[in-house]
């Protein structure tokens, strides 16, 4: 599940910009523990909430939702905000009591959110109690798009056949395939992609699924992290993955910085691509809530979702801040999907324990080529 790297350069300028800050602001009474993901905000943001409420943030990040979910099990983990993933952690943090309801009184510019995505998240966080959008993205296709039309000139890159149909995989297989080891995320998109519940947890739709990411195995390279993918992706190692949106976009980028000729792609398959969230949620021991809910009302003003977006490419669900989104990335369908492709998507739903080990079982198995 690993999604982001420590960006040093990012927290080192913050830091300085931290440290830069006027004496009142360097003595606060309050400290905000936030825990995020690594790599995944603006630090000028951190810093302007600093200067503008003289709230001292603590800034620590995680690279798994396992590791996040860890802290948190464990009680008193002195968190005030968190950002985890609508499925499965968000949800089963907020069924098991670990959140804190929020209160919306305290965030004036919550109303700024998209209401449509608002109700997408729904299916995890009922009347959206626990949590306001943070960011949000897409499960599809990271493509090398000149590898793949020397190779398969007339590949249907518009499809998760390029990838499920063990015909396609097979003469893809030899310029890098990679899958990213997650079956909360994979195992939907491929009963999406053969036409039955994403949501379904019936032993025949689990195998047929199973069968389908068997039956390509033989000719998948890897099984990983999604942030090894992103790595790969961007040095040219793979030809195709499965992998999350926002990293097959910062590969793009830091292919095109490398110049090598290296040229990625993404692709939110047309049979329907998995829509995630990533939460601003309040633990329900949170040392500080106030200050939790001040922080989540700060970010959630348009321009600083803005400068968010533009420092780590994933879209933001606060339609004012897209006219401040550089066009670059504004205008990239990739970044932020259009209208049509948003109707072609889906989100996951809870599962029971018991249906969450029948997929941990097929997906072991996939894994090992059994």
């Amino acid at each position: 599940m690993l999604r982001r790297r420590i960006a040093t350069a990012a927290f080192a300028a913050l830091l300085g910009l931290s440290a830069a800050m006027p004496a009142r602001a360097q003595q606060p009474e309050t400290v905000l523990n936030v825990y995020n993901w690594s790599d995944y905000i603006d630090p000028y943001a951190v810093a302007q909430f600093q200067q503008e409420t003289g709230i001292r943030i603590r800034y620590d990040v995680y690279d798994s939702l396992e590791t996040l979910e860890g802290k948190l099990s464990a009680g008193r983990s002195g968190y005030d905000i968190i950002v985890p993933t609508s499925e499965p952690t968000f949800s089963r943090l907020a069924r098991a009591g670990a959140l804190k309801p929020l209160d919306r009184a305290l965030i004036p510019n919550w109303g700024k959110q998209d209401a449509t995505l608002l109700r997408q998240v729904e299916s995890s966080d009922p009347g959206n109690r626990f949590g306001a959008i943070y960011l949000y993205g897409t499960v599809g296709l990271g493509i090398r798009a000149d590898r793949v039309r020397e190779l398969f000139p007339d590949a249907p890159t518009d499809s998760l056949d390029l990838l499920m149909k063990p015909e396609n995989a097979r003469r893809l297989a030899r310029c890098g395939i990679a899958v990213m080891d997650s079956a909360t995320d994979v195992l939907p998109s491929i009963l999406q992609w053969l036409g039955r519940d994403p949501n379904s947890t019936e032993p025949r739709d689990l195998r047929a699924a199973e069968d389908a990411l068997t039956a390509i195995r033989p000719h998948v390279r890897a099984i990983t992290a999604s942030g090894n993918i992103l790595d790969a992706l961007a040095n040219g190692e793979y030809c195709v993955a499965l992998t999350y949106s926002g990293d097959v976009i910062q590969a793009q980028a830091r292919a095109r910085e490398a110049k090598r000729g290296v040229e990625i792609g993404y692709v939110a398959p047309k049979e329907g691509a998995q829509l995630w969230f990533d939460m601003l949620a309040i633990p329900a021991d949170a040392p500080h809530p106030e200050a939790a809910h001040r922080f989540i009302d700060f970010l959630l003003q348009p321009a600083v979702m803005a400068g968010i977006t533009n420092h780590v490419r994933y879209p933001n669900a606060v339609p004012e801040a897209r006219p401040m989104v550089n066009p670059a990335v504004r205008d990239d369908p990739d970044v932020y999907p259009t209208p049509e492709m948003l109707k072609r998507t889906f989100t996951t739903a809870p599962l029971t324990p018991a249906a969450e080990r029948a997929r941990s079982r097929s997906w072991s198995r996939f894994k090992a080529g059994r």
